[in-house]
């Protein structure tokens, strides 16, 4: 059974800089593009950015478009997302995620950005 924890989120202040982790389990990812994906009080989850299998495209949400990077290590299994210039409205519980075939959500990880 595919398992994806979640970590490096925390309270930060606008402007600043977080890196999310996920870690993947029970299923080699490195055949998948993967997907970073965030859920904001009474919002639905969205798509943040995903990233091929070999890591050579990566697609974003305008509303992260230059300000939000993913990246993968296929060999330890996991994905990133690097985040500068953060925004309020970016504060969410974010979660990764296969792109098809996805596996059931972990717990994802709080990012608040507030003064």
């Amino acid at each position: 059974q595919v398992q994806f924890v979640e970590s490096g989120g925390g309270l930060v202040q606008p402007g600043g800089s977080l890196t999310l982790s996920c870690a993947a389990s029970g299923s080699i990812v490195r055949a998948y593009t993967m997907g970073w994906y965030r859920q904001a009080p009474g919002k639905e989850r969205e798509s943040v950015a995903d990233i091929s299998p070999s890591g050579s495209v990566a697609k974003y949400a305008d509303s992260v478009k230059g300000r939000f990077t993913i990246s993968r290590d296929n060999a330890k299994n996991t994905v990133s997302l690097k985040m500068n210039k953060l925004k309020p409205e970016d504060t969410a519980v974010y979660y990764c995620n296969r792109v098809t075939s996805q596996a059931d959500w972990g717990q994802g990880t709080q990012v608040t950005v507030s003064s």
